[in-house]
């Protein structure tokens, strides 16, 4: 069904019982509407300009490193060296306010317990908690996995979405209403949002996914009594298979999982929003919502799923995946734009840091391997390995550049979600539930160090005009 109010077109959505704006039949194409579609919001500007006036784009050295924006304690991701003014490759390196991603990880795997709140307390307060620290750290978490009543009844109406993300955005801005003093930024308020943040996100997320599932099969979203005893691993499975509907290995390595995305540096697209918007003095809820919005986005955290539709379509076209001629023939198809989506992309490699190594795709090869052999899918973890050891070389020979290219974590992630029977839709928004440590860590460190608004500069490439009017145009 669809009709028409002032040349916009409506149709009815059944699957989500909605009236939407249909956008392609409401664009009318005529003379009139030329320069309002293809005008110049849509015009690339030329490279030259850029070397013209120095324009660092992306905020980005002509070496491909970052333009340095400010100080941090928080994280440091090192991938090069600067020697003698050039950028030398380096082996890859994650550190956590000081301590290594590797130790953090392999010392709550080799204790037998849950690292990912342990991670978030050490981001937030700068340092290690002991046993009793942590302890209350875990019951303020477990505290505030309870959604009151009124939040549930208004949320299932901002699910209406075919993005979790979107939902994720709306349900951040909608805690903003349920909070008593949310324009407070007092380092007190500051971490009383943040550990909310971190305890109802999971919880929400999961939700958002189940309730989206039943809407489309006509029932009743049935989801667990929250559990103030769970890990942030454990209330995900939980929401999304019921309460002991999975094990305790597969809830430790969806842990390790939610460490290795709780913090990667300032700089990163979604945390440096986090922090223009936190500079501001904005409220807590708007800056952790922007953030999610960046993560969205394919050339972030969106990228996971990207790997996962391409592994399927090597998979599809690549008769033998024994074969490294054949597969890296096809990598080369995918460059040149000839296959998979045309965007000429092999997603999964590259990064903007890292050079030799990722050190986050390195664990999660570890991890990918030994739960692939168990499900039977060696098969397919092997060509993602050869995926990753001849994609730099094609790389190199069609772009014809000497730059080292390593895999990242996105590689992995998503294999590794498939196997822990996590949907596609909440690969990034697992993402965002994991970074949501870092956000609020970095936060906090805009507001209360920094001090300062982000406002960076754009040089103006247009000539002076003079006003005619309407009737002479």
């Amino acid at each position: 069904m669809a009709y028409t109010t002032q040349n916009i077109y409506y149709r009815f959505d059944d699957a989500l019982s909605r009236l939407v704006i249909d956008y392609e039949a409401s664009r009318q194409v005529s003379p009139e509407s030329e320069r309002l579609y293809h005008g110049a919001p849509s015009e690339p500007y030329d490279e030259s300009l850029y070397k013209e006036h120095d324009v660092k784009r992306g905020l980005r050295n002509a070496d491909g490193s970052g333009v340095v924006a400010g100080l941090t304690r928080i994280c440091d991701v090192h991938g090069y060296n600067i020697v003698d003014g050039k950028l030398v490759p380096d082996e890859g390196k994650l550190t956590l306010r000081g301590y290594s991603i590797e130790d953090l990880i392999n010392s709550s795997q080799a204790e037998g317990r849950f690292g990912y709140e342990e991670v978030a307390y050490l981001l937030i307060t700068g340092a290690l908690p002991n046993a009793d620290e942590l302890a209350d750290f875990q019951a303020r978490l477990g505290a505030y996995r309870h959604i009151s009543d009124g939040y549930v009844a208004q949320f299932p109406i901002t699910t209406v979405s075919s993005s979790i993300m979107n939902v994720l955005m709306r349900a951040v801005l909608l805690l903003y209403a349920f909070d008593a003093e949310p324009d407070n930024i007092s380092p007190e308020h500051e971490i009383d949002v943040a550990v909310s943040m971190l305890s109802r996100l999971p919880r929400i997320a999961a939700m958002a996914h189940a309730l989206a599932i039943a809407r489309q099969q006509g029932r009743r979203a049935l989801i667990p009594t929250p559990d103030p005893k769970l890990s942030t691993a454990e209330t995900i499975l939980q929401v999304l298979r019921g309460d002991a509907n999975f094990t305790r290995g597969e809830a430790m390595l969806l842990d390790v999982m939610l460490m290795l995305h709780a913090e990667h540096g300032g700089g990163n697209n979604s945390t440096f929003a986090c922090r223009v918007l936190s500079s501001s003095a904005t409220d807590a809820y708007s800056a952790y919502a922007s953030a999610i919005g960046s993560l969205k986005g394919p050339r972030h955290g969106g990228a996971n799923s990207k790997v996962v539709h391409m592994h399927e379509d090597i998979r599809n076209h690549v008769k033998n995946w024994d074969n490294d001629d054949e597969i890296a023939a096809y990598l080369e198809k995918i460059l040149r734009r000839e296959a998979f989506d045309g965007s000429g992309l092999i997603y999964g490699m590259g990064h903007a840091v890292y050079t030799l190594s990722d050190p986050r795709a390195k664990i999660c090869r570890h991890y990918a391997e030994a739960i692939a052999d168990e499900k039977g899918l060696g098969d397919e973890f092997r060509l993602i390995e050869s995926v990753e050891r001849l994609a730099p070389q094609v790389m190199r020979d069609v772009r014809g550049t000497s730059k080292p290219i390593c895999a990242n974590i996105d590689l992995y992630t998503g294999f590794i979600y498939s196997m822990l029977g996590i949907p596609q839709t909440l690969f990034t928004p697992m993402f965002a539930v994991a970074r949501t440590a870092g956000w609020a860590a970095h936060r906090m460190e805009e507001l209360f160090g920094a001090h300062r608004i982000i406002r960076p500069a754009y040089n103006t490439v247009y000539d002076e005009m003079e006003y005619v009017p309407l009737s002479q145009r």
